[in-house]
C-alpha cells in the first residue's frame, strides 16, 4: 500500500489531520479580530502604504499615520504589510478573523444553519455559511435599516432641512 493510510482508516486519518491543522491555525503573534468587529494596531512609526493580503477577509483604515483599524469581514487568515515612504517594511502582521462564540447561538435544521447574536436577547445575525434564504432575508432587513439611518443622518445635517 503506497498511500500511507492504514487499510480501512483513510477517513479517520484525514479527520485527524484536518483537526490538527484547525487547532494549529492561530499563532502567538497573530492579531485576532472578531467577525464584524474592529481591532486597533499601532505601528512603531507612520506608514506610507498599507497592503492587505485578502481584502475580503479584513478591511483597514488608517487613523493618523501609525494607528490602523482592522475590521473583520469574514472568517479566515490574511496578512497586513505596512511600508514606509522608502518602501521598507515596518510590519508584516498575520490577521486571523474568527467568530465571537460567546454571544452566538446557531440553530440547525438538518444541514441548514441560522445564526443569532444573543446580547442579552437573541436577534438574527448575518453570518457566512447560514441558510441562503435566511441570510438573504436578514441582509435585506439590515440594508433597509442602514438606509433609514443614513437618510435620517443626512436630513439632520445643516443645509439639508
Amino acid at each position: 500500500m503506497t498511500s500511507g493510510f492504514v487499510r480501512g482508516r483513510p477517513a479517520v486519518a484525514m479527520l485527524a489531520a484536518v483537526a490538527a491543522l484547525a487547532a494549529g491555525t492561530a499563532r502567538a503573534d497573530d492579531l485576532i479580530v472578531k467577525y464584524d468587529q474592529s481591532q486597533l494596531l499601532r505601528l512603531p512609526r507612520p506608514a506610507a502604504e498599507i497592503i492587505i493580503g485578502n481584502p475580503a477577509i479584513a478591511d483597514i483604515s488608517v487613523q493618523a499615520g501609525n494607528l490602523l483599524v482592522i475590521t473583520g469581514k469574514t472568517f479566515g487568515i490574511t496578512n497586513i504589510i505596512a511600508l514606509d515612504a522608502e518602501r521598507n517594511v515596518i510590519q508584516d502582521q498575520r490577521v486571523l478573523v474568527k467568530r465571537d462564540e460567546v454571544k452566538v447561538v446557531n440553530l440547525h435544521r438538518g444541514a441548514q444553519r441560522q445564526s443569532y447574536n444573543c446580547t442579552p436577547q437573541c436577534n438574527p445575525s448575518i453570518t457566512v455559511g447560514d441558510e441562503q434564504a435566511y441570510f438573504d432575508t436578514i441582509q435585506k432587513a439590515s440594508q433597509a435599516k442602514m438606509g433609514f439611518s443614513e437618510r435620517a443622518a443626512e436630513s439632520s445635517q445643516p443645509g439639508n432641512q
